[in-house]
This record gives C-alpha cells, structure tokens and sequence, in this order.
C-alpha cells in the first residue's frame, strides 16, 4: 500500500482508494500465475510492458481484441459468485483473435463498480488470471474503477483487451478456402457469454427458482448450467495450425450461426450445414422450449453447442479431427462448403 495515501474527502464520497490498494495486493498471486517469456514490467506501473519475441516470424501482424462479459454478470450478482466471469472476458477476446490465426501475447482487465470490495475484485481478476493460463497469454495491466452513484454497490462491469501476433504469411483470410472443404465443429461449454438479455427474459431469473436442479440438466441448477465460462480454443486451434491447413475460423458468438460463420466465408462460397449433424447442448433445449423460440432464432442468437468451427481441405479432415481430439475436444464434422450465392444454409 502506499504511504500516506488517503483521501477523507473522497472517501466521504463514496471511494476509498485504500480499498484499491488492498485489492491489487490480493490479486498479486493470481496474475504472477500468469507470466509468460516477454513480460517487463510488474503490475503498479502507468503502462503494461512486454517485450515481442520474433523468433521464426519473418513479417509480424499484432492482431487486437476486446469484449466484455455483458448481462451474464447478472447472474454471477444472483449467484455471488464472482470467479469465473473473468474467464469468459479472456475468452471473448482470445477467441477471436485466434481466427486470425494469431497467438495471444498479453491481456488487460477493465472492472468498474459501484464499491470496491477487495475480496470480490480479486475473485473477479482470479477468473481473469485462470483465463490467460488458459490462453497463454500474460495479465500486464488493468485498471478498477470505483465509481459510487454510477453503479450499485454491489454491481461492476467487466470488460478486457488481448493483442497477440502472426506472421503475415499465414494469416487465416479464407483466401484458400474452396467447394468441398469441410468444416469441423469444437463443441461450446454452454450458453457462453452471448444472449443473454434473451436467456434472463426466458427464465425470469431475477423472480424465478433458478438455484434448484433441473432434470433436463442432469441435476444441475440453470444458474449453475448458465454460469459455466466460456470455453477457451486457442491451444488447441494452435496446435492444429501447425499441421493442418486451415482456411477458416469462425467464434459462435452473438448472431449465432447465421451472423459469425459467413464472416470467415469469401464471396461466391457458403458453408452448409446440416441441422441434425449439430450436437445441441440440452440447455439450448431448454430455451427453446420455454421461450417458445423458433428454431432458426435459435441459431441466429446462440451457439447452440458450438462455440468455434474449423474449415479444412477434406483431405485432412480426419487428421484435424485427430489432433483436436488430442487437445481434448470432441470435435465432429458438421458441413461442407459448396458454391453458393447464401454464404450459410441451415438444412
């Protein structure tokens, strides 16, 4: 803590930055999990510090990233759990800055509150912390802002930035993609961190029993099912990369299928998909049923079990499964590409 360094004033208002101090000092452990070779500087400083190792990239890209966690905050409040959010946070960025085929390097936190418990901003940073030892990245610097009147005390926000970095020369564009290069689905944790508004109205979370188990759920709880983080691809896409040619990666995140797929789809080309083939997960059931949804909002909101997708040259489809199921996913075959004016068909 530093010295001396207390404001009565502002503390009457509402901030105690002693709290703060307190809380970085609680997090220390959990971020020192989190170096990596590059990292320069400790937490405390004006900016992170990270020196890049090039070593095999002739012609380095940073690729960058940010997202936050959104409304599923509203559960981890219901819950008063606050540890696991911050690995989606991670996974929202890192996963998407994998589809550039990219490595992540280092990542930052954003958390605003209306008080800062110390105790509870460091679950959240833990949460963080088990993200980046997930994605190889470092945690070099974040900031927490206490901000009374703007956020109840007992509510913050979550947000976070990666960068990482690829060698120009194997960017994944979807340049190379072509008819009859098949797509590969790696199964999704849950419901994610995306659709959320649309989940809380389907179960009326703020009113309804969501703590109790639920057969459809093999006995877990709809908070506890809604609460799982998000599932982390980078080591696995990773290590496919290096044997595999890929040409496409898609992160099923909010639009669902119908949004994300076509982005890493080129013009004239469109990935068909068979509906049966999609291994849904029973809680996506369970939203359809209750909300009474329709099938394709479904797969234009959620993931529906399928957090990110692979396209590969057929002729290697078997080895990509093979060395995804090595990284420990459950990887299947889920379409094809064809020649197409719709860049995704559902049938």
């Amino acid at each position: 803590m530093i010295e001396n360094s207390r404001s009565e004033a502002y503390a009457a208002s509402g901030v105690d930055i002693t709290a703060g101090y307190r809380a970085v000092e609680l997090m220390k452990a959990h971020i020192a999990r989190t170096n990596v070779p590059g990292v320069v500087s400790g937490i405390g400083g004006f900016g992170g510090l990270f020196e890049l190792d090039l070593t095999g990239i002739n012609k380095p890209v940073l690729v960058s990233g940010t997202d936050g966690v959104g409304t599923k905050l509203k559960l981890a409040f219901l819950a008063d759990r606050h540890d696991t959010v911050g690995v989606d946070c991670v996974a929202m960025c890192v996963n998407d800055v994998i589809c550039c085929g990219a490595k992540p390097l280092f990542f930052l936190d954003y958390i605003a509150c209306g008080k800062n418990i110390p105790e509870r901003i460091a679950d959240i940073v833990k949460g963080v912390c088990d993200g980046c030892v997930q994605s190889g990245a470092a945690l070099i610097g974040g900031e927490t802002a206490e901000m009374p009147g703007f956020y109840p005390e007992d509510e913050y926000d979550l947000a976070g930035y990666c960068t990482g970095v690829v060698d120009k020369d194997k960017i994944i564009d979807n340049k190379k993609m072509r008819p009859g290069d098949v797509v590969i689905a790696l199964p999704s944790s849950g419901v994610h961190s995306n659709g959320f508004s649309l989940v809380r109205r389907v179960f009326d979370v703020e009113h309804a029993d969501i703590k109790s188990p639920v057969p459809e759920l093999s006995g877990k709880s709809i908070l506890e099912t809604l609460l799982t983080p998000t599932k982390i691809y980078v080591k696995p896409i990773l290590k496919l990369l290096e044997s595999v040619d890929v040409r496409g990666i898609s992160h099923i995140t909010g639009g669902g299928f119908y949004e994300n797929i076509p982005r890493s789809v080129p013009d004239g080309l469109g990935v068909v998909i068979r509906e049966a083939n999609v291994k849904v997960l029973p809680i996506f059931d369970l939203i359809e049923k209750r909300g009474n949804i329709s099938r394709r909002d479904m797969f234009n909101t959620f993931n529906m079990g399928v957090g990110m997708d692979v396209i590969v040259p057929a002729d290697q489809a078997d080895e990509a499964l093979h060395i995804l199921k090595d990284c420990g996913e459950d990887a299947y075959v889920v379409g094809v590409v064809e020649e197409s004016g719709s860049k995704i068909c559902l049938i």
